[in-house]
């Protein structure tokens, strides 16, 4: 008499069946799904005895249900990267591990044209000016706080003018007396010598270097018949009646003591001090 061959949940008997081994025990295919089966962690509902399952760490899918967490791409057959849990087809994954773009938050991957900046990153057609718009890619910019501008905004919202050619200052220039200037258009206006870094005089609103100052616009010492610069020693100028002299060249005609803060007596158009004048 032959052993009985029954399925171990209900009892009904397997023979000419299809059953399946569990633990040791065997069961129809029916008992399987209700009591055996494990559940796929995707649609939830059982894995049956017939249907394919894919296993990875403890956790089980229907084939058709392993996919791509990203872009739902069929990964039963292929290869996929575990991540926080998802599951990620291989260039999910690197778009996951990529830099995200400041602009449009998307991930920048490898061969997409970016720009970077102090550690933030943009696609290049999202690197935009803040007052335009227009895009600036990889042409130059001016950073402001959190905006970023095109050379044109910049020079209309933010850059100095230049007070002689009244054209945006983008780089360098100098100050004087609170006006700006390009360092170019800062000259001597006889020779046009930069005078930048240099020693020069204003005149009524022209500045000159100091040769062309002393050469063209300089008094000349009564005394010495030298131009007054203003420049070094003899900076201190004495004049009268429409005269000047160095303050080491105003000194009596006579006996040659300087008389620069003293009294003194003008005659015939020389000086003389007190002394000598009263033996004229």
């Amino acid at each position: 008499m032959s052993e009985k061959f029954d399925c171990h949940y209900c009892r009904d008997p397997l023979q000419g069946k299809k059953y399946v081994q569990k633990d040791g025990h065997h069961c129809c295919l029916k008992c399987f799904d209700k009591f055996c089966a494990n559940t796929c962690v995707e649609c939830r509902k059982p894995i049956s005895a017939d249907a394919k399952e894919v296993h990875y760490k403890n956790r089980y899918w229907h084939d058709a249900c392993f996919r791509c967490a990203k872009c739902l791409h069929p990964l039963a057959s292929e290869t996929f990267v575990s991540k926080d849990g998802k599951i990620l087809c291989n260039k999910c994954a690197t778009r996951e591990d990529s830099p995200r773009c400041k602009g449009c938050f998307k991930a920048i991957v490898a061969g997409d044209q970016n720009v970077e900046y102090k550690g933030t990153v943009w696609h290049k057609d999202c690197f935009t000016c803040s007052n335009c718009k227009q895009v600036i890619g990889t042409g130059s910019f001016f950073p402001k706080g959190e905006d970023f501008y095109c050379v044109t905004c910049h020079e209309t919202k933010f850059a100095k003018h230049c007070v002689k050619c009244n054209k945006a200052i983008t780089s360098g220039g100098i100050t004087y007396q609170d006006q700006p200037w390009h360092a170019e258009c800062f000259v001597c206006v006889t020779c046009s010598k930069k005078l930048a870094g240099q020693r020069f005089t204003a005149v009524e609103d022209q500045y000159y270097c100091v040769d062309c100052y002393k050469n063209f616009v300089a008094k000349k010492c009564a005394g010495c018949k030298n131009p007054i610069t203003g420049f070094g020693k003899g900076s201190s100028v004495v004049a009268y009646e429409g005269q000047s002299w160095h303050d080491y060249c105003f000194h009596c005609k006579k006996c040659s003591v300087n008389l620069a803060n003293k009294r003194f007596v003008f005659h015939n158009e020389q000086v003389y001090c007190p002394d000598c004048a009263k033996k004229l």
